[in-house]
């Protein structure tokens, strides 16, 4: 099915407009959930707000969003004052500067999305596709909606520009504040794990060769239950203890674990088409003189 567009925005640089439609990359749809339910008769429940302090049900009307300056101390904002602290939505990508994709931590990254070209705005987009590509650059600008103000980043993937949305430095926790006690690391030991790195490096990665298998898992217990069969409730696996290894030991026996699949992957190979069997050549001029 043919992807459909939640969206129109304008990428701008310098005096450069190119209107594009936006579509979501990821499909929530594809998530599981589960609704509460009444245990007694089956039915949905519907979630109240009630008043911490009179213990009554709260309507919806009765509500006002506050912010705590305190401890339990609120001040109160009504729906306008709210909506004028939003930043207004611009439709627009203002494009600041390029930078090489390799120069942004994955950590920063966040929600991705598709951009493809509006009417008549095919050949900007196309020249502004093949100019990442070339200079090996991805776009940082500024975009704005729902109220909020996001930092997005535009790179190219084939010829369609992605557009993903990144955090605010102030968002990002350092990895320094994470306390890590410096180990010594022999080269013997930094030679085992390196041949056990280049014994399962892959030349990219291919996304298509990971399969949600608690999806799958997951999906065959929940068509188990619709029809009418019980599920089989597995003992909880005990926590890793953390028991100290000794770690030459655990690499060496992690090389020889992958050089026996690997060996075995070979032994196996694909399946060979059975041999052609040649006529003798004395009974095949037999028979072409009868």
């Amino acid at each position: 099915m043919a992807a459909r567009s939640i969206g129109s925005l304008t990428i701008s640089f310098g005096l450069v407009a190119i209107p594009v439609k936006l579509y979501s990359a990821t499909q929530s749809s594809n998530a599981i959930s589960f609704n509460l339910l009444h245990k007694d008769c089956g039915s949905r429940l519907k979630q109240q707000y009630i008043c911490a302090k009179e213990g009554t049900v709260v309507e919806r009307d009765a509500m006002v969003k506050g912010y705590e300056f305190a401890k339990d101390q609120y001040v109160q904002f009504t729906p306008e004052e709210i909506k004028a602290l939003e930043e207004v939505g611009t439709h627009a990508i203002d494009i600041s500067e390029f930078v090489p994709i390799e120069s942004i931590d994955p950590v920063y990254f966040d929600k991705t999305y598709y951009l493809a070209p509006d009417k008549g705005a095919a050949k900007p987009y196309g020249l502004l596709t093949e100019a990442l590509k070339d200079s090996k650059r991805c776009a940082i600008g500024r975009w704005a909606a729902r109220g909020k103000a996001y930092l997005v980043v535009l790179r190219p993937i084939g010829d369609v520009l992605a557009m993903q949305q990144l955090h605010f430095a102030s968002d990002v926790r350092p990895a320094s504040e994470i306390e890590v006690p410096k180990a010594e690391v022999k080269p013997a030991e930094l030679k085992l794990a390196q041949q056990l790195i280049d014994q399962q490096t892959a030349e990219r990665f291919d996304p298509t060769a990971y399969k949600d298998e608690v999806r799958a898992r997951i999906e065959a217990e929940i068509q188990k239950k619709v029809e009418g069969q019980e599920i089989s409730v597995a003992e909880t696996a005990p926590e890793p203890t953390g028991k100290v290894i000794d770690l030459m030991e655990a690499l060496r026996a992690s090389l020889q674990k992958t050089e026996a699949a690997k060996a075995s992957a070979t032994k196996l190979g694909p399946r060979k088409a059975p041999k052609r069997v040649e006529q003798p050549a004395k009974t095949a001029r037999k028979a072409a003189k009868r």
